[in-house]
């Protein structure tokens, strides 16, 4: 049967590129990407903590690493860059200090910017936490993600595909959902696709949200 592949790393090297940018030798790479992924939760657990926004979307398209022998540097792609620049540089100096102390590198330096999207809503990761902050409000999903299309469709895409899957509504039985609009040429390598997948805990369980947005 339909044999289904992650739409981002099916496109490495013609529309998508690696998040992560080093080099490791094969016995220090694992060390690598738990490094990677220390750095990505404690800024995702800082964001969460200090910025309450009404909404309830923090904002944070994708996290950028890239590393050489004495720098981390790490670029965070937000919707909404405000909440973190308000104190602009005490806030990203507190959050510099967080990650090191996470880290624990002394002999290498850490450099942190932030950079800002020019559409929020058309990055799949700041929808599909806009759609799970509806659903926690428990507002039906069929309207959270006529809303959330509403919204893409402001910033000039293609095509849009958002399927929830879990006890929907509170429903006894599981079920998957899905609504799609305009195209979505998923078997099209150089199709610019962009995919995310998001877990969403619910009073009734845990909801699964996976979002593909096509943009040329």
């Amino acid at each position: 049967m339909g044999q289904k592949i992650n739409p981002l790393g099916f496109r490495l090297g013609t529309t998508q590129g690696h998040h992560s940018i080093w080099f490791a030798q094969p016995k220090n790479y694992s060390e690598g990407l738990q490094e990677d992924q220390k750095i990505r939760n404690s800024i995702k657990n800082y964001i969460q903590k200090n910025m309450r926004i009404s909404s309830g979307v923090e904002g944070i398209a994708c996290i950028e690493i890239r590393k050489r022998i004495d720098l981390i540097q790490v670029i965070i792609y937000m919707g909404f860059p405000k909440l973190l620049l308000e104190g602009k540089t005490r806030r990203i100096e507190e959050l510099q200090m967080n990650v090191q102390k996470e880290l624990n590198c002394m002999n290498r330096k850490l450099n942190i910017a932030i950079t800002r999207i020019t559409n929020p809503y058309g990055d799949p990761n700041i929808l599909a936490e806009f759609i799970a902050g509806q659903l926690k409000n428990r507002v039906s999903f069929r309207k959270a993600i006529k809303k959330a299309i509403e919204l893409t469709e402001q910033a000039d895409t293609k095509g849009i595909q958002v399927q929830i899957a879990g006890r929907i509504d509170g429903k006894e039985i599981a079920r998957v959902e899905w609504i799609r609009e305009g195209r979505v040429p998923l078997q099209t390598i150089r199709a610019k696709i962009d995919y995310c997948s998001y877990r969403v805990r619910t009073v009734y369980g845990v909801l699964g949200i996976k979002i593909w947005i096509f943009w040329e």
